[in-house]
């Protein structure tokens, strides 16, 4: 990449830290360009040079935070494969990806948990579409744990999927919020128990 595209992406970096921090402390609607563009360091016209609007900078910086959560998920399962772990080890990978990404990006995690309810706004449709990508993802590996006889036949894979998806963003949101003393290792080897069935008394 020449030095003009490398600046370019640098700057809409700075300004998805921005708006996303922004949006996450004041909401969508109290969030100006020109905050953003203050918070980003860079002159308003700058904000308007690299997305149409105010809105299409959310639609963007949701879309490719979520893009980039399915591609850490994605790697963890290759990387669990790669070392001839099952497909329930790669669940339970998945999961420790999941977790480290809300830690690197809670703004981020907030913003998509509380956009991903409100059906009135302009990037609904895209708010759907990438949370059907990741999970896809975590479908896909479900698929193949019941194939090799590693999980029940009788789960339902979109709902189980899901389930799985909205247990490590609500827990690890519960998590920064209010248990932030806890370190990442507990936390996971708390989720892990759940998927692993190893919290009855049995």
């Amino acid at each position: 990449m020449d030095s003009s595209g490398t600046r370019r992406q640098n700057t809409r970096r700075k300004l998805f830290e921005a708006a996303v921090t922004l949006i996450a402390e004041q909401g969508f609607s109290s969030t100006t360009v020109d905050e953003i563009a203050e918070r980003a360091g860079v002159a308003k016209g700058t904000v308007y040079y690299n997305f149409a609007s105010k809105t299409v900078l959310f639609e963007e910086l949701l879309r490719d935070g979520i893009e980039l959560l399915t591609v850490s998920l994605q790697q963890a399962s290759e990387e669990t494969a790669a070392r001839g772990g099952t497909r329930v080890d790669a669940l339970d990978a998945m999961i420790r990806a999941g977790l480290e990404f809300i830690a690197r990006y809670p703004s981020l995690t907030q913003l998509y948990v509380a956009e991903l309810w409100r059906t009135n706004r302009a990037w609904q449709s895209t708010l759907m579409q990438v949370r059907q990508k990741a999970i896809a993802v975590i479908e896909s590996v479900l698929r193949e744990a019941v194939d090799r006889g590693e999980l029940s036949t009788e789960i339902d894979i979109p709902l189980t999927a899901s389930a799985l998806f909205g247990m490590v963003l609500v827990a690890a949101l519960d998590w920064q919020s209010f248990q932030p003393e806890r370190s990442i290792d507990e936390v996971h080897a708390a989720l892990s128990r759940l998927l692993q069935g190893r919290v009855s008394g049995s």
